[in-house]
C-alpha cells in the first residue's frame, strides 16, 4: 500500500506539470495559426493524464479526460475547426481536469454534475466533425485480467510472430514493390488484453499512423472469443499496418505513436526501402529481416541503400540485437534526473546554513591564536571555508528554478482580463530562463497577478481611444526578468496612458490618506497607489475598485526582502520594477560596526570604503550632508542616527564611509565606525520571528553568537529621505558655493 501511495504521488506531480504544458499550448492556440506540434503536445498531455488515471482506477477522471482527448484528436485530424470558442472551452476543460485530479488526490468523488456542462460544450464542438468516440464506461473492480494473448518472443516458441511478419513483408515486396523515393514500414501492433483498462484507445494510434503516410490497416480477429465468453472490458484484436511513407518518416516518429502504450503492447516494426535505380540489374530483393525484441521495445532494421564505392558498409551483425541490451546504443535511455521531495532539500539547506554558522564560529576563535602557529590548522580551515562555500552554492542551485514557471501562467491571466475589460492586449515576455530560489518563485505569482491586472485595467486604453491618440489598437504588456547586482529584477511595463497623478492625489485626499493642501513630488504621488484602501476606479468590478491589490503586492514583496518601484510617463505608459534576493538562505556580506552594534551589508551592494577628507564634505541646508566621491556628490547616511545607537563615531573624517549602490544605480555613503571583514551569513527572517523594521532586510547569527541585522540599502535610502541625518562635521562651504555636478536625487 505504501508503494502504491508513492506511485500515486508521482502521478499527481507529473499530472500537474502536464496540465501546465496543456494550458500553455492552449493559450498559444489561435484560429488560423494552428501549430500541429503544439496540438500534439496538448493531446499527449491529456492522454498521459488519462492513461495514468486509468491505471489507478480514477474512472470519473478517465471518462472526462476521454471527452477532452476526443476533441483534441479531432483538432489533430482537422475535423474540429479551431475557433476562439473552442479554445475557451478547452481551457475550461483543462481547469476542470485539474479539479478532477484534486478530487482524486484527496480520494473524493466529484460532486454530481461537475463535468456535465463542460462535456456538453466539448461534444457540441464535435458536431459536423468525425464521429465521436464512445466514452469509456466506469470500470467496476474485476478479477485480474487473464494473461496477454500475445506474449514475448521467449514464449513464442514456434516463432509465429516473426514468421508472420516475414511472410507478410515478403509477399508484399514481391507483389507490390516500394514506390521510388518511399519507404515501406510493416508494423504489427498487438495490444495486451487489458489495454482498455488503462484508458488507452487503439483507434487513436492507428489514426496517427495514417497521418504519417499511406497506411493500409488489417485487423486480426483470430483471438476473438465466441460471444458467450466475450468480456467487454478486454481487447481481443490486433492489427498489421503497412505504411508507405516519405524518407523523413523514421523509426522515432513511429515510436512516438506508441509512446504511451509501449509497456502494454507487443510491437514489431520492419522497413523496406525501394530498389536503387541503376543502369545494371538491381540486386535481388531479399526479405526484410524481422528483429526479435523484448516486449514493449520498438525496434527496426531498415535496409540501407547501397553505398557509393569506397564508402564503409556496415556489417549485418551490427544491426542485430546484442546480449544484455546491446551496449552503447542504449546509453541514452538512462535517466539523468530524479524526483526529490522538497522537504528533504529544505532540510539540506538548513544543515548547510548551520555549517556556515559553525564554520564562522571556528574562524572567529582561530583569529585569537598566536600568529605563526598552528599553520596546518589554519590551512585546513581555509579549505573548509572553500568547501563550505562550494557546498552552499551547489545546494542553492538545486533550489533554483527558472521564472518561466510563473511567467507561463500570465498569458491566461492576460486573456481573461482582456475579455473582461473589452481591450486588446498583447503580452511579451523575456528572460524566462532567469533562475531564482524556489521560495521566491512561489511567492511571485500573486504580486505579478495583481500588477498585470492593474496594468490592463488602469494603464491600457481601450482600442478606440488608442487609435485616437495614434497608438496601435492592441496594448502591450512586457514582462521581463534579469539578474542585476546579485538580485533578480522583474519589470512589468505597459504602453498605456500612464498614472493620472492629479486624479491619484485627489482620490488620496478624498479618502483621507493625504492631508488637503499637501505638496507631493511626482514620485510620492505615484507611490500612493500602494496605500491600503486606495483605488482610482470609479466603480467596483471583478478586477478593481475595492482598494486591495497593490498594497498586498508591496507587503508580499517586502516579506521576501524585496522592493518595488514605479515609474510613469503620462501618455506613454508605466513601469513597475520588482527587486528580490536570488536566495532566502545564505549571502555574502561585509560585517560593519556602529558603536557596540554589528550590521551586515550585502556584498553585492558595496562599491568601496574610504575615509573622507574635510574638503570632500559639504552640506545642503535643511536637507542632508553630501560627500564628493569620484566626481559626484553622494548623500551621507549616519547609521547611528537612523537607529539611535550611542557611542558611535559621528565625524566622517574619523570614521569610515562605505559607498553602496542600489539596483537602480543610486549611491549612498554609509557612515560607520569600522569594517570588520567579509563573511558568509545565514539569512533569518526578522519579520517571521519578530516584526518588520525599516531599513532592515533580515537578521543573521555571527561567528561569536551575536545577532546582527542585515541592512537593506534601498530601505536606508528611503529612511534618510524622511529625516535630517546631519551630524557634527567640519565647516563646509554654503550650498551656493558648490559646483554644479549632478546630485543624486533626494
Amino acid at each position: 500500500m505504501e508503494d502504491l501511495s508513492r506511485f500515486k504521488q508521482t502521478y499527481f506531480d507529473e499530472s500537474a506539470e502536464l496540465l501546465e504544458v496543456a494550458e500553455a499550448g492552449l493559450l498559444r492556440l489561435t484560429p488560423g495559426e494552428v501549430d500541429s506540434d503544439e496540438v500534439n503536445a496538448i493531446f499527449r498531455a491529456v492522454h498521459s493524464i488519462k492513461g495514468g488515471g486509468g491505471a489507478f482506477g480514477f474512472t470519473e477522471l478517465v471518462a472526462f479526460a476521454h471527452e477532452f482527448e476526443t476533441v483534441m484528436d479531432g483538432v489533430r485530424n482537422n475535423t474540429v475547426p479551431v475557433t476562439t470558442e473552442l479554445v475557451d472551452t478547452l481551457i475550461r476543460a483543462n481547469d476542470l481536469l485539474g479539479q478532477m485530479l484534486a478530487y482524486a488526490r484527496e480520494g473524493d468523488l466529484a460532486p454530481a454534475g461537475t463535468t456535465d456542462g463542460t462535456v456538453a460544450a466539448l461534444r457540441r464542438h464535435l458536431s459536423g466533425g468525425a464521429p465521436q468516440a464512445q466514452a469509456p464506461a466506469a470500470v467496476a473492480p474485476t478479477a485480474p485480467a487473464p494473461a496477454p494473448v500475445y506474449a514475448d518472443d521467449e514464449d513464442d516458441e514456434a516463432g509465429l510472430f516473426g514468421d508472420a511478419m516475414a511472410a507478410i513483408a515478403a509477399a508484399r515486396a514481391e507483389e507490390d514493390p516500394v514506390p521510388p523515393g518511399k519507404l515501406r514500414w510493416t508494423i504489427v501492433f498487438r495490444p495486451r488484453s487489458d489495454l482498455l483498462m488503462s484508458g488507452n484507445e487503439p483507434a487513436f494510434m492507428l489514426r496517427a499512423l495514417r497521418r504519417l503516410g499511406d497506411a493500409t490497416v488489417e485487423c486480426h480477429t483470430d483471438a476473438l472469443p465466441n460471444l458467450q465468453n466475450l468480456e467487454a472490458e478486454l481487447l481481443h484484436l490486433s492489427w498489421t499496418v503497412t505504411l508507405i511513407a516519405d524518407p523523413d518518416v523514421d523509426l522515432d516518429k513511429i515510436n512516438d505513436v506508441f509512446e504511451f502504450v509501449a509497456d502494454d503492447c507487443d510491437i514489431r516494426i520492419t522497413a523496406e526501402a525501394p530498389p536503387p535505380a541503376a543502369p545494371e540489374a538491381p540486386p535481388p530483393v531479399t526479405d526484410p529481416v524481422p528483429v526479435a525484441t523484448p516486449p514493449a521495445v520498438v525496434a527496426a532494421v531498415p535496409e540501407a541503400p547501397p553505398k557509393a564505392p569506397g564508402a564503409e558498409t556496415p556489417k549485418a551483425e551490427a544491426a542485430r540485437p546484442r546480449p544484455n541490451g546491446g551496449g552503447a546504443e542504449h546509453a541514452g535511455l538512462t535517466s539523468h534526473t530524479i524526483r526529490v521531495d522538497l522537504d528533504k532539500i529544505d532540510r539540506l539547506v538548513n544543515m548547510v546554513g548551520e555549517m556556515v554558522i559553525t564554520q564562522a564560529m571556528i574562524a572567529e576563535h582561530v583569529r585569537e591564536l598566536p600568529p605563526g602557529e598552528f599553520q596546518e590548522l589554519l590551512e585546513g580551515l581555509e579549505q573548509l571555508a572553500q568547501h563550505t562555500r562550494e557546498l552552499r552554492e551547489s545546494v542553492m542551485s538545486i533550489r533554483a528554478q527558472p521564472v518561466s514557471s510563473v511567467f507561463s501562467r500570465m498569458p491566461r491571466l492576460v486573456r481573461e482580463c482582456a475579455a473582461t475589460t473589452g481591450k486588446e492586449v498583447q503580452l511579451v515576455t523575456s528572460g524566462e530562463t532567469t533562475e531564482v530560489d524556489k521560495t521566491v518563485v512561489e511567492n511571485l505569482v500573486d504580486p505579478l497577478t495583481h500588477m498585470i491586472r492593474n496594468s490592463i485595467d488602469h494603464g491600457l486604453e481601450g482600442p478606440e481611444e488608442r487609435e485616437r491618440v495614434g497608438k496601435p489598437r492592441a496594448g502591450t504588456v512586457h514582462l521581463s526578468a534579469q539578474h542585476r547586482s546579485g538580485r533578480i529584477v522583474i519589470e512589468i511595463t505597459d504602453d498605456g496612458r500612464g498614472i493620472n497623478r492629479p486624479k491619484v492625489l485627489s482620490k488620496a485626499i478624498e479618502k483621507g490618506l493625504v492631508q488637503p493642501g499637501a505638496t507631493l513630488s511626482d514620485e510620492e504621488i505615484d507611490n500612493l497607489i500602494f496605500l491600503p484602501g486606495f483605488s482610482t476606479a470609479d466603480q467596483v468590478s471583478n478586477l478593481s475598485g475595492r482598494g486591495v491589490g497593490m498594497d498586498v503586492v508591496r507587503r508580499n514583496i517586502s516579506s521576501l526582502g524585496g522592493r518595488i518601484g514605479v515609474y510613469s510617463t503620462p501618455g506613454e505608459g508605466s513601469r513597475f520594477v520588482l527587486s528580490l534576493p536570488l536566495t532566502l538562505a545564505v549571502l555574502d556580506g561585509m560585517v560593519i560596526s556602529v558603536g557596540e552594534e554589528r550590521f551586515v551589508l550585502p556584498l553585492t551592494n558595496i562599491v568601496e570604503s574610504l575615509r573622507p577628507k574635510a574638503a570632500d564634505l559639504h552640506g545642503l541646508v535643511g536637507k542632508c550632508d553630501v560627500m564628493m566621491a569620484r566626481g559626484e556628490y553622494v548623500r551621507l547616511v549616519y547609521l547611528h542616527q537612523l537607529f539611535g545607537i550611542p557611542g558611535a563615531v559621528a565625524d566622517p573624517t574619523h570614521a569610515l564611509v562605505v559607498l553602496v549602490e542600489t539596483e537602480d544605480g543610486a549611491r549612498l555613503g554609509l557612515v560607520v565606525d569600522e569594517v570588520l571583514g567579509q563573511q558568509q551569513v545565514v539569512i533569518k527572517s526578522l519579520e517571521a520571528n519578530f516584526r518588520r523594521l525599516d531599513g532592515v532586510a533580515a537578521a543573521t547569527i555571527l561567528g561569536d553568537g551575536r545577532v546582527a541585522l542585515i541592512l537593506d540599502v534601498a530601505g536606508l535610502r528611503e529612511m534618510s529621505r524622511h529625516m535630517d541625518s546631519r551630524a557634527p562635521r567640519p565647516p563646509s562651504p554654503p550650498v551656493a558655493a558648490l559646483p554644479a555636478p549632478a546630485l543624486e536625487p533626494v
